[in-house]
Order: structure tokens, then C-alpha cells, then sequence
């Protein structure tokens, strides 16, 4: 297997989501099928063969047309080069309807990400478990982070509140934050965000539908 020396080190962003497609892809596959060509693989995910042996050229010896992967061995890189084989700990702030479906996701732990406190200010929530993880108040957040070598916040927050989470993470140690608040909020050097505004997601579909029908209807 080629060795981290051979991985450029950095990789674009861009690049780097594409990575992440491709482990998500190899990942549900069968576990018998041990092998798959690029043409199959880029013709699945919606990509262009010849850029998908380019981004895999980049791991070291790998994107040879004409020759198919080892699903395991190509796994295995992806996750070394997404630097997911050492796994990451993370907490989770807000206990809602959004937050307790990314509690109860399971395929986490298949890419070594492992959800170990959930916090929340409503008494209410207090106090629940969403598989085995008891929600907990937020005035003892810090001190969990801290204990636990946490390094990975979610904000699951309505949007008044996420820049005062965000802000309380950071101070407590978290260097990543996956933000489901509609807020896009703002980090220090050092800490890396991704927001993910789910309305901004809506709103480009439904362009593009829109878009779609609107070319059908002028090609009549």
C-alpha cells in the first residue's frame, strides 16, 4: 500500500469532498465485491472517469485505466489519507428533532467518528438517552470536553443561539465544528467549520428543478 509520504500534503477542499464520496460509495458496497473499474465507479457516483483516476493517482501508485481497484486496499488509503483510521470523538449540542437523528445515525462508527455526549438547556431533554448517550446539561459541557479529549462539536441550535455555542466549543477545546444552524458562524484561526445550512440545500434543488422543467418546456 502507498504510504502517507506520497499523498500531497494538502489536498484541495474540493478534492478532499470527492474523497469522502468515494469511501461513502466503496463503503456500501457488498462485502464480496473485492474489486471495480473506474468507468463503473465514476459512472455511479456521476463523475468523470478520467477525473476520478486523476484524484486517485494522487494516493500513490493507484488510477491506472484499464486496471480495477481492490475495494478493500482503496478504502483503506482513503481513510488513512481522510485521516479517519485513528477515529474521532465528538459531543453534540442541541437535542431536538434534528439533533436526536444525527444521535440515532449510526454509519458514524463505520468511518470512526464516535458521538460521545449530547448537551442541551431544555429541562426537558435533560436527562433522555438516544442510544445509550444521556443528554446532559450544558453547564457541564466544558468540563466533559476537556476530560474526554474531544475534538469535534455538531451545533444543532436554532440560529439565535449557534455563534454563543460555537463560541463556548472553541473555548473549550473543540477545533471542528459541523454547524446545522441556520447561522453561519464564525471561528478563530486554528478551528475549522462546515456549515451546513439545510434551507441553502432546498433552494438550490428546487432551482434546478425549476430549471429543468423550464428547459423541457422551451425544447417543445
Amino acid at each position: 500500500m502507498p504510504t502517507r509520504s506520497t499523498v500531497p500534503q494538502r489536498i484541495p477542499p474540493f478534492t478532499v469532498l470527492r474523497f469522502a464520496r468515494y469511501l461513502n460509495f466503496l463503503c456500501n458496497l457488498p462485502e464480496d465485491r473485492t474489486e471495480i473499474s473506474s468507468a463503473e465507479m465514476a459512472r455511479i457516483i456521476g463523475i468523470k472517469a478520467t477525473q476520478l483516476r486523476q484524484d486517485f493517482f494522487t494516493l500513490g501508485g493507484f488510477g491506472r485505466q484499464g486496471r480495477k481497484y481492490d475495494t478493500r486496499v482503496l478504502q483503506e488509503r482513503l481513510r488513512d489519507v481522510l485521516y479517519l483510521q485513528d477515529g474521532q470523538h465528538m459531543v453534540l449540542v442541541g437535542a431536538g428533532n434534528l439533533g436526536q437523528a444525527l444521535a440515532n445515525y449510526q454509519d458514524f462508527e463505520r468511518f470512526n467518528l464516535y458521538l460521545r455526549g449530547i448537551f442541551d438547556t431544555n429541562p426537558k431533554l435533560i436527562g433522555l438517552r438516544l442510544r445509550g448517550i444521556e443528554v446532559m446539561a450544558m453547564e457541564k459541557m466544558s468540563t466533559f470536553i476537556a476530560e474526554q479529549s474531544i475534538e469535534l462539536g455538531i451545533i444543532c441550535v436554532p440560529h439565535q443561539v449557534a455563534q454563543q455555542v460555537c463560541d463556548i466549543l472553541v473555548e473549550a477545546g473543540i477545533k471542528g465544528i459541523w454547524n446545522f444552524s441556520p447561522e453561519n458562524v464564525i471561528v478563530p484561526d486554528g478551528v475549522v467549520v462546515q456549515n451546513e445550512n439545510l434551507s441553502v440545500g432546498i433552494m438550490n434543488l428546487s432551482h434546478q428543478l425549476n430549471s429543468l422543467a423550464r428547459d423541457r418546456s422551451e425544447s417543445r
